[in-house]
């Protein structure tokens, strides 16, 4: 923890902030494209913390969440400690609306990455060898793709401890217990003795207050937690979910919600239901079991298989 902050072969000194503009790439038009990443540094000692938005470009809540704190300044006067701040960590699809990079690839599974790969695989080289290295620990903010709203939540391997400790801390509205995903920004750092936990929460391409605000909240109770802010709150109930299943649109059509995020649901409840245009059938989906729905899709339209419901228990 009591050591030289460095990103890009740029130094913060204890006590010091700065913007570091980590040069990725360049658009096709030679426009160069550079990473802001802020470095927050206390006088004293104290740990590292990555948080971390828009690691799919589309997903904003996120980058929401970051930028919020960027500018209420609440990394300004840290007691202990340092804070890397990166609102958006994937530009490109940022830049382009969209969960990828250009050329298609996630980089959320493009892990550790190589400065030889593809577009997604350098991006995440870049993330590994001049972020990852620095931190203890992290807060990596994301929301629902495809449609998919997320009800705030908290996701962490069992097997780390730090992780569980961390998310307990958050204080979110869900508590997931989530194995790694390979090649996952979350997974490389497990292998380089770092913890990540994911904050899931909203829909891509849409602004959730609820989901913006809870995220804020519990990045700063972790934060006064390990002694870096001063800062309380009331706790609130989390839902522990141990694990979770998927439920999916048995025939395409219309889908009419009945059941929504956050919802409690008995086994056999009905969900939802599912028609086609005109009228001439009509499907109810059922839950396989009881749990809570931790998220739903918002899609008005849905093809047989198209994961419906998210439920947790």
């Amino acid at each position: 923890m009591n050591r030289t902050l460095s990103i890009d072969n740029q130094s913060v000194k204890y006590g010091d902030k700065a913007v570091i503009n980590l040069n990725i790439a360049r658009l096709i038009s030679g426009t160069e494209i550079d990473l802001p990443i802020y470095a927050y540094r206390s006088k004293k000692p104290g740990p590292t913390v990555l948080l971390s938005g828009g690691l799919h470009g589309d997903e904003i809540n996120g980058v929401e969440i970051v930028r919020r704190m960027i500018d209420q300044k609440v990394f300004d006067n840290l007691k202990c400690g340092s804070v890397i701040a990166i609102p958006v960590m994937n530009i490109y699809g940022f830049l382009n609306f969209s969960r990828e990079v250009p050329d298609g690839k996630d980089i959320n599974r493009s892990f550790p990455g190589s400065l030889s790969g593809s577009l997604a695989s350098r991006v995440a080289y870049n993330l590994t060898h001049k972020v990852l290295q620095e931190i203890d620990f992290g807060l990596d903010f994301h929301t629902g793709g495809a449609n998919r709203y997320n009800y705030p939540q908290t996701r962490f391997d069992p097997s780390d401890a730090r992780a569980k400790e961390i998310s307990e801390v958050f204080n979110a509205s869900i508590s997931l217990e989530s194995k790694f995903i390979d090649k996952s920004f979350r997974k490389q750092a497990m292998k380089m003795d770092k913890t990540i936990v994911v904050y899931e929460a909203g829909e891509s391409m849409r602004f959730d207050e609820q989901s913006i605000t809870e995220g804020i909240l519990g990045a700063k109770k972790v934060l006064a937690h390990f002694g870096m802010i001063d800062f309380t709150s009331e706790p609130q109930e989390t839902i522990k979910c141990s694990e979770s299943i998927w439920v999916r649109a048995k025939s395409s059509g219309i889908l009419h919600l009945e059941k929504t995020s956050g919802q409690f649901v008995k086994s056999k409840e009905i969900l939802a239901t599912i028609t086609d245009p005109f009228g001439n059938f009509k499907t109810k989906i059922k839950a396989p079991k009881g749990g809570t729905i931790i998220g739903h899709t918002n899609a008005p339209l849905v093809n047989q298989g198209d994961a419906l419901y998210h439920i947790g228990n």
